[in-house]
């Protein structure tokens, strides 16, 4: 199987769709000999800050000489952004050899008359597969979507990681916040502590399992924290303490900005602490090296096209936009701002709306490559801000927000992963053209 005989075959499992639940999961599994066993792991969900802080989590076990894989999704651009050896996404030809070796078994299970794996259990099980081929030491898995029936919970991990709970993927998670509080605790296992953001309802769910479960629980803001103390333009530095395991006031610098990512790298520092303990690899210094390398495209990443500044955010929900703007206020509160927004229908439009803009703000609306775009036209008409305009098509949106941002106001394109890795892709080959 090469590269895009394995692409056809992902879309050809478009048609089971996406079903929660870990019958064939555990199945498929059990046929492959169980490759998830061969390596220790760390387990991360949360409604928002779980990708970055998977990437942090393993950049520090890299950055500890430890061999470490990382399973993440979506991807922006290619599917092997997904499965990451060292620091490094797979080859497109690792890529396929693993999903041809994980069909080999799905197959098995349809002519024995059972169902065929989704497509995202196929993509978890040629994840687990190929760091054990790779031979990994650790592999930091992130949950696909809520945590008790999704794919990835098939683990014991060394660690699992919360980041934090608010309302998204309801109608899969139980329908309230409580019910996706739940979905997330799923992931809690006896004995193994937990580090956690959540706050309020939720975390008295993540407690109340926790102590079930007879597992330490590790929350940000009471047992541990980081600090902002500063932003030089380019990065921020940053503060950790914790006076339950004896740190106090560890300096490091992050160039990934946001708000948001000053606690998801307190999240990130406390698991490593944890991780720590039986492995003296980790260390405080090599934690500092691997945050100051850290990178997540599309998290608000910091560009600049021929002297025009730029942010680029996946903030694909009210949790998300609300941490954009507040990020946006920290580290450019006099800009004046132009936005390029893409949003799904699906999404609580409104209240993103409404978290992120302000009344001055430009706004201009376009149609991520999605099935569940929004219209643009639809949505300006929710919006109020002084100006708004609408271009459907990504490549003529991004120009024309370009010239209205003219070098002089700050540009945000932020919203849907599905905008956000093909505009950025266009952002990177035009930086290229001008060099």
């Amino acid at each position: 199987m090469n590269y895009k005989e394995s692409l056809n075959y992902l879309e050809e499992l478009k048609v089971f769709g996406s079903q929660l639940g870990l019958s064939r999961i555990q199945r498929l599994l059990e046929l492959m000999d169980m490759p998830q066993k061969h390596y220790r792991t760390v387990h991360v969900t949360g409604t928002n800050g779980k990708g970055s802080t998977s990437v942090m989590l393993a950049g520090i076990l890299c950055a500890s000489g430890i061999h470490t894989g990382l399973y993440v999704s979506p991807h922006l651009v290619s599917y092997t952004e997904r499965i990451q050896i060292d620091g490094q996404e797979i080859s497109q030809q690792d890529f396929a050899d693993c999903i041809g070796a994980v069909r080999i078994y799905a197959e098995q299970m349809r002519s024995a008359g059972g169902e065929s794996p989704t497509q995202f259990e196929i993509l978890t099980a040629a994840a687990f597969y190929c760091f054990a081929q790779k031979q990994v030491e650790y592999a930091v898995i992130e949950v696909g979507l809520g945590g008790l029936l999704d794919s990835t919970n098939v683990i014991t991990p060394e660690v699992s990681v919360i980041t934090n709970v608010t309302m998204e993927h309801a109608d899969r998670c139980g329908g309230t916040l409580e019910g996706i509080a739940r979905h997330k605790a799923g992931i809690i296992k006896d004995g193994i502590p937990v580090v956690t953001a959540a706050k309020g309802v939720p975390l008295s769910i993540l407690q109340e399992t926790a102590h079930e479960k007879n597992a330490d629980i590790f929350i940000a803001g009471t047992d541990f924290n980081s600090a902002f103390v500063n932003f030089d333009g380019t990065k921020q530095l940053l503060e950790f303490h914790s006076a339950l395991i004896g740190v106090n006031g560890e300096r490091y610098t992050l160039h990934m900005l946001g708000e948001h990512q000053v606690e998801n790298s307190s999240l990130a520092v406390m698991a490593a602490q944890l991780l720590h303990n039986n492995d003296a690899r980790i260390t405080q210094e090599n934690i500092a090296v691997a945050l100051e390398r850290a990178f997540w495209p599309g998290r608000f990443e910091y560009m600049e096209l021929g002297g025009q500044k730029i942010i680029v955010d996946g903030a694909h929900n009210p949790a998300g936009t609300e941490a954009l703007r507040r990020s946006l206020d920290l580290y450019f509160p006099a800009a004046e701002r132009v936005f390029m927004l893409g949003i799904l229908k699906d999404k609580d439009i409104d209240s993103m709306l409404g978290k992120l803009l302000r009344p001055n703000d430009t706004v201009l609306l376009t149609a991520p490559r999605s099935e569940r775009a929004s219209d643009p036209d639809v949505v300006a008409r929710r919006v109020h801000t002084q100006h708004v305009e609408v271009q459907a098509d990504n490549a003529e949106a991004l120009a024309r927000s370009l010239e209205l941002a003219d070098g002089k106001r700050l540009l945000v394109i932020a919203g849907s992963l599905y905008l956000i890795g093909g505009v950025r892709q266009m952002l990177l080959q035009k930086k290229e053209k001008l060099l």
